[in-house]
This record gives C-alpha cells, sequence and structure tokens, in this order.
C-alpha cells in the first residue's frame, strides 16, 4: 500500500450552513472526495446492512444467480463488470447486489430482485430502511452542494438533479485474493462514478486507492483510510459536467490486499430524463461550457454498455 491520503471531514449536522458548504466547495475543489460525520445513520444500522450483505454473498451461486441483474438491479457475478475497459483483466473481481426505490416508474421499469423472507428474513427490511435514511442524507448534501456552487439549496431537486427514485444502493463484495505474480489485482479497476455524488460505507478493510489527477500518466494512486461511522463522499461525472470542471469526479480503484471487503455505495443520479448541462454559475466568457448538454439516460446507457458483460437498457 502507499502513501494515505488525508481528506477533509464534514459535520453534516452543523447548523451553520454557509459555512458547510463552503468547506464542502474547498473539499470538492482539492480532492472530489471527503468524509461526512453526524448524518443521522446510526452505526448500528449500517452494521446491519453489511451483516446481511455477507449473509446474502454467501449464498450458494446458483441461488444468488435466480436474483440475477436484469438492467440494473439485482445481483452481478465476479467479473461480470469491468469498469476500466482498457483493462487487460478479464473483470473486476467482485460481486455486487443493487438495489432502489420500490416506487414509482422507474421501479416498474427495472423492478428490485429481493432474496426470498425465507432464506433471509431480515434483509428486506433492514436495507429498507437504510435506503429511506440515506436518502434524507442526500437531500441535505445536495442542498449544501448547490449552496457551495452560489445556487439555491433546492436547486437540484428543482431540476430533477435530486430524484429519491432515481438513486439506488451498491453492495459489494471484493475476496481479497493477491495475485500470485505481484502485480495489483484489482476489485473495481480504475474509474469515475457516472452519477452526482457516491456515500460510500465499508466494513474498515483497506484497498480503496484515489488518484486526484485523472489526465497525468503515469498515475498517482493514494490510500483513503475509513473512519468508522463516516460515509466517505466522493464527486461524480454528471456533478463535474454540471459544474464545467470545477468540481471533478476523481479516479479510484479498489485493490485486493489478501482479505476479503465488503462495503455499501449508494449512488445518487440525476432523473434519467434529466438533461445536464452547464450551470450559469459556472462558465463565463473567459471559461465557456466544456460539455455539450446530455441527457441522464444516454449518459448511462453509454457508460455502462462499456463496463457489463451482459448490459441491457431495458428492463
Amino acid at each position: 500500500m502507499g502513501t494515505v491520503l488525508k481528506l477533509p471531514i464534514i459535520d453534516l449536522s452543523s447548523p451553520e450552513k454557509i459555512s458547510t458548504s463552503r468547506l464542502i466547495r474547498q473539499a470538492c475543489l482539492d480532492h472530489g472526495f471527503f468524509y461526512l460525520t453526524n448524518h443521522g445513520v446510526s452505526e448500528e444500522l449500517m452494521e446491519g446492512v453489511l451483516m446481511e450483505s455477507k449473509k446474502l454473498f454467501s449464498l450458494p451461486l446458483d441461488e444468488k444467480m435466480v436474483m440475477a441483474r436484469r438492467g440494473f438491479r439485482g445481483y452481478s457475478p465476479l467479473y461480470d463488470e469491468k469498469l476500466d475497459p482498457s483493462a487487460t483483466s478479464k473483470g473486476d473481481s467482485k460481486e455486487i447486489f443493487t438495489f432502489g426505490s420500490s416506487e414509482g416508474v422507474l421501479a416498474q421499469i427495472y423492478p428490485n430482485e429481493w432474496p426470498l423472507e425465507e432464506l433471509l428474513p431480515l434483509w428486506r427490511p433492514t436495507m429498507e430502511c437504510y435506503y429511506k435514511s440515506v436518502m434524507d442524507v442526500g437531500k441535505k448534501l445536495l442542498g449544501l452542494v448547490a449552496l457551495a456552487l452560489d445556487l439555491e439549496e433546492k436547486f437540484f431537486e428543482q431540476v430533477e438533479g435530486f430524484n429519491v427514485q432515481a438513486a439506488v444502493v451498491r453492495l459489494l463484495r471484493y475476496p481479497g485474493e493477491l495475485n500470485s505474480s505481484g502485480e495489483v489485482t484489482c476489485g473495481a479497476s480504475a474509474h469515475s462514478d457516472y452519477g452526482m455524488l457516491t456515500l460510500l460505507a465499508t466494513d474498515g478493510v483497506p484497498g480503496l486507492q484515489v488518484c486526484r489527477d485523472k489526465d497525468k500518466e503515469p498515475r498517482v494512486w493514494e490510500d483513503v483510510a475509513g473512519i468508522k461511522g463516516a460515509f466517505l463522499v466522493n464527486i461524480g461525472d454528471l456533478m463535474e459536467r454540471w459544474t464545467n470542471g470545477l468540481f471533478r469526479s476523481t479516479m479510484h480503484r479498489v485493490v485486493s490486499v489478501g482479505k476479503e471487503r465488503y462495503s455499501v455505495a449508494v449512488f445518487f443520479d440525476p432523473d434519467p430524463n434529466s438533461v445536464v448541462e452547464c450551470l450559469e454559475s459556472c462558465c463565463s466568457e473567459t471559461s465557456p461550457p466544456r460539455f455539450p448538454p446530455i441527457r441522464t439516460r444516454d449518459y448511462f446507457h453509454e457508460r455502462f454498455s462499456q463496463t457489463f458483460a451482459s448490459y441491457s437498457g431495458s428492463g
């Protein structure tokens, strides 16, 4: 493992919205990653989600494949995804289970795949409770991000940038085996996240690395340590496009460290029909828009079709 990157810590419980938004702005300018503490999701619930996640991934493969991914939601086996299409590996060494809201149009197009209650009786209620809790965190956090960009606090809600029904939760299991040749083995190959913001909770096992300058070669990777009870937050591609590159989506990866690793990622994504285009507060005559407007659905289709072995944009 390399050097450990020291990231800013943002206290979500602070009543000082303006000063907190300024801290978030600086964190997004400097790193694109920061820790989020006092967010309101109990450690007990976070640990419960990790425990139920381990139970699901410990099921026999044939039982997990009954819940195989259709479109965006469900179970994905080892090597189903390769986040870095240029990588020479056969795929990323991880298992994934994705779920989202059970309400609204998106839930009809991409229905959740739930494990049988008799197999995992506490699984669904635990996950639904977690989903509701982290949506509250996301709403508050994106309000502060809006303030950090000199926008109205509810801006992203008004433009469908924050849509509870569009957010998804990804449960991840990394086997953690090391390569006998000594080469780096990636559970998640180098990538930036696609959406707006990501909230990550982990079991404390290391492996996450960040590359602060994704345009520089060779890439310099720094380790990111976990803080118990805190979320790790990072900027996604669509937020970079909205801010005209002011807030950059940061390249990151997960490398194997010889130990099994579990994490839970929550992706806050815009409504699929939302058009992402440069914010007025982030462009000028001397800094014109760097990215053309794009519909969220089209951007995601392009990215997922590159990274999943079997991807269909339909349900």
